[in-house]
């Protein structure tokens, strides 16, 4: 598998990391080839990393794909499948060696890249255009494409790319951490006593629309005093959200709680009450199938990937992306106990859905096809608008 690896914390990271432990559960071997990360030091086997460069204007390091050692022992590994998470860099290199090694090629599109042009300062149209392009083309590289969504499959149907070539396999989790987690230890950890906790999760960055459920948040706050928002993650835009909470008049009822580790998140999300979430840019929306798991009712914007783990009016509600009517909705939820417990109860019957024994084997079936469709000579087929 090559992509980011820890300690970078992602939706996209824990993809990687909880498909390779069960797949390991299961008596496979998976290496993971990923950048170097300064001070960090691998806890697990078969870990291997290229040379990366810090980027001091986030919480990323930019590999760089060269690695004479990791170029003698790929051949000597041998792998039976080449799994890229990124159509990028590391990505490139895996399709060099899939190449190299006649090796299939699976890729997972776990981001809309299309979505993040806002970071490059060209024209935002051309940018997505170009990007566009690169990644249909990084597809006809390929024996299969995975999307963590049938939402994601039919926008990349959409594009030109042949369905035979797509599975939706959602990355799975365990849920028996957030199952089990003490939300009352926190909650009293805190000082949150009786307040209504409104829960977030995610990177602070433009793209995750932190800015939206801000403002929704004032208007709720307005509504019911004695309510407060946690903001789980970090990123470029924390500064900015926390003047904007300043300047709603909300910043003493807003936390900002930076990165934490991934085994403090169940707790947290078990302590709060609503689980808030405004991005329009998931693939898959894992941290709202986490706090389903912790049995939270979740209100989201409709957007594709958080529309795939909810259903409107039965775990909890979806809105336009727009602060009113998240507000609106968000509100609706705290008024009526009755109807909390209604969707905290359906999001317990989904967990079964999330289970990553039943995705893992859907990975090993993709596996299997990638092998036979690479010996037929076939890839991936898209059709040029």
């Amino acid at each position: 598998m090559f992509r980011h690896y820890f300690p970078t914390m992602s939706g996209v990271v824990r993809s990687v990391s909880t498909f390779r432990q069960q797949l390991t559960a299961m008596g496979h071997n998976v290496f993971v080839f990923a950048q170097h990360a300064s001070a960090y030091e691998d806890t697990e086997p078969f870990i291997f990393r290229y040379p990366a460069i810090e980027v001091p204007i986030n919480d990323y390091a930019l590999p760089i794909p060269v690695s004479p050692f990791i170029s003698e022992v790929l051949p000597i590994l041998k792998p039976d499948v080449i799994h890229s998470h990124h159509p990028f860099l590391l990505g490139q290199v895996a399709a060099h060696k899939a190449q190299e090694l006649s090796a299939p090629l699976v890729f997972t599109f776990h981001t809309r890249y299309d979505e993040y042009s806002h970071y490059v300062p060209f024209s935002q149209e051309l940018t997505k255009r170009v990007i566009i392009d690169w990644v249909l083309s990084y597809m006809e590289q390929c024996q299969h494409i995975i999307t963590p969504s049938e939402s994601m499959k039919q926008i990349l149907e959409e594009s030109g790319v042949a369905g035979q070539y797509i599975s939706a396999i959602p990355t799975g989790i365990d849920v028996e951490p957030f199952r089990q987690a003490d939300g009352e230890w926190v909650r009293h950890q805190r000082g949150w006593g009786n307040e209504g906790v409104l829960i977030s999760v995610g990177r602070l960055a433009k793209e995750k629309n932190f800015e939206t459920l801000l403002i929704a948040a004032a208007q709720v706050m307005r509504r019911h005093d004695h309510t407060r928002l946690v903001l789980i993650g970090d990123g470029p835009e924390r500064k900015a959200l926390e003047e904007l909470a300043e300047s709603l008049g909300i910043a003493s009822r807003v936390e900002f709680t930076g990165r934490l580790e991934f085994d403090q998140i169940p707790g947290y999300l078990k302590a709060a009450d609503i689980f808030c979430f405004a991005s329009v840019t998931e693939t898959q929306g894992l941290v709202t199938m986490e706090a389903l798991a912790a049995g939270l009712p979740v209100v989201a914007v409709d957007a594709p990937g958080t529309a795939d783990a909810v259903n409107h009016g039965q775990e909890g509600l979806l809105t336009e992306n727009d602060s009113a009517a998240l507000a609106q909705a968000i509100c609706q939820v705290i008024a009526n106990p009755a109807l909390r417990q209604q969707f905290k109860a359906a999001a317990a019957r989904k967990v079964a859905w999330f289970d990553i024994k039943a995705q893992a084997q859907k990975m090993l079936e993709v596996y299997a096809q990638a092998k036979e469709d690479k010996k037929a000579g076939r890839y991936v087929e898209v059709k040029r608008g």
